[in-house]
């Protein structure tokens, strides 16, 4: 029963698109766990680019792609990336759970109004779709397309609601407007809709390999990141237990993803945070642009303290480094190997707004790496890495006490090199023979 989670160890954005395509040659499903719409995964195969929010990353490469029970579903975006692939192609095998919570329109007006502004939100009515679910009473989920009744009774109390806040001018209106999007949606996906624990569980039963995909990262995690500067689901490794309703007992190996800096998007604290012409540079190499909004994402040295509490909070076996390219010609690198706070030393970042506000990073400067012809490294193997980067991801293996399976050197998938380990970890799963 070989199982992987790819997570998220920063703020999101990481690259874990990249990887999950990757890793999704040898994969049977990719499960999403958690998250909606306003999370964005971009992968590059062939020349192509693919920029999906709901469908699983291993769709790209013909994989089962499930999405979960804690995916706030938004129908309209669902139905467009799946008609995008088309149109490249790509037949999408897809399963969504009957029980993912809707997004439905009026909570994107909700975010927008309410939400948006204070807490930096990609405003796609993420985080008022899990107010719902959380409620109970006011929540839809994927499984009410096929309940007329309750989809009335619960848009009744909706109208109410949004009639105060005035959004909604006239009930009856809005009530059959919604009920004529929840017709055409119930049709749209009936080929879609399916029981996500019973095919994960029965799919690990019969030995076949599932990757856990993870959107946003841990210091965004609703329990466990900067609140409030987070989003509204759990990011984090335990997320796939209840995002899909799987033992902990059947995770059996966790993949951190980090890119090679930090970047975040929105407010909040960031200890390593840069500021002019280098933070400039470095968010123009990286395309440091949000997949969702394409809003400039905050730029900064790479967080060791950071990384240490995820890999805390997520039981991290292995690492996998993106975006090496990007720091390439740089003299010097910096990496925050520890936080001073009040006079006290933090190895392991605490994940509080107010102390991190004042968190001054302790670095250690490390030699550069040159510019390179990325292809011809990739062809070359990992000893073929420039001698700055090799010494960079010892340091990080050492300071993490985890070892490196993955380092990435462009968006593309041709562009990623795998660690010799990582064979022997897929051989050690039962995932490969050879």
């Amino acid at each position: 029963m070989p199982s992987l989670v790819v997570v998220g160890m920063q703020f999101g954005d990481e690259s874990k698109g990249a990887v999950v395509d990757y890793l999704a040659e040898w994969a049977d499903l990719v499960v999403r766990y958690n998250g909606g719409s306003n999370a964005g995964h971009t992968v590059v195969a062939g020349g192509h680019k693919y920029k999906l929010h709901l469908v699983p990353s291993g769709s790209v490469r013909g994989k089962l792609g499930v999405i979960g029970a804690g995916v706030a579903f938004d129908p309209e975006v669902f139905l467009e990336e799946v008609q995008a692939l088309r149109e490249r192609g790509i037949e999408p095998n897809l399963v969504v759970s009957l029980k993912a919570s809707l997004v439905m329109p009026y909570h994107k007006e909700i975010d927008s109004l309410i939400h948006g502004g204070k807490l930096g939100t990609t405003k796609r009515g993420v985080g008022p779709a899990y107010q719902d679910k959380m409620s109970r009473i006011t929540g839809l989920k994927v499984m009410d397309l096929y309940d007329r009744r309750r989809v009335k009774d619960v848009l009744s109390l909706k109208a109410e609601e949004l009639e105060f806040r005035g959004i909604v001018k006239d009930r009856d209106s809005f009530i059959q407007e919604m009920m004529s999007l929840i017709e055409r949606w119930a049709q749209a996906l009936e080929d879609y809709v399916g029981d996500d624990t019973l095919l994960v569980n029965e799919a690990l039963s019969q030995g076949k390999f599932v990757v856990f995909e993870g959107a946003q990262g841990t210091m965004l995690d609703v329990d466990h990141g900067t609140y409030p500067f987070v989003t509204s689901s759990n990011p984090i490794t335990g997320g796939v237990c209840t995002g899909v309703g799987l033992s902990p007992k059947l995770i059996d190996r966790i993949l951190g993803v980090s890119k090679a800096y930090t970047t975040r998007v929105g407010a909040g604290p960031f200890p390593t945070e840069l500021k002019g012409d280098l933070a400039a540079v470095i968010r123009d190499r990286g395309g440091e642009y949000g997949t969702t909004t394409g809003r400039p994402r905050r730029v900064g040295w790479l967080d060791l303290p950071m990384l240490r509490y995820s890999k805390l909070v997520n039981g991290v076996d292995y690492l996998a480094i993106r975006k090496l390219d990007v720091l390439a010609g740089l003299e010097r690198v910096k990496v925050a190997v520890s936080y001073e706070i009040d006079g006290q030393e933090y190895r392991i970042a605490p994940p509080y707004v107010r102390e991190l506000e004042k968190a001054e990073p302790v670095y250690e400067e490390l030699d550069g790496w040159e510019e390179g012809d990325w292809e011809e490294v990739v062809r070359g193997g990992w000893e073929a890495q420039p001698k700055g980067a090799l010494k960079y991801l010892e340091f990080l293996e050492r300071e993490l006490e985890t070892p490196v399976l993955i380092t990435g050197w462009g968006p593309q998938r041709e562009l990623t090199i795998p660690s010799p380990r990582l064979k022997d970890v897929l051989r050690e799963m039962g995932v490969i023979t050879q």
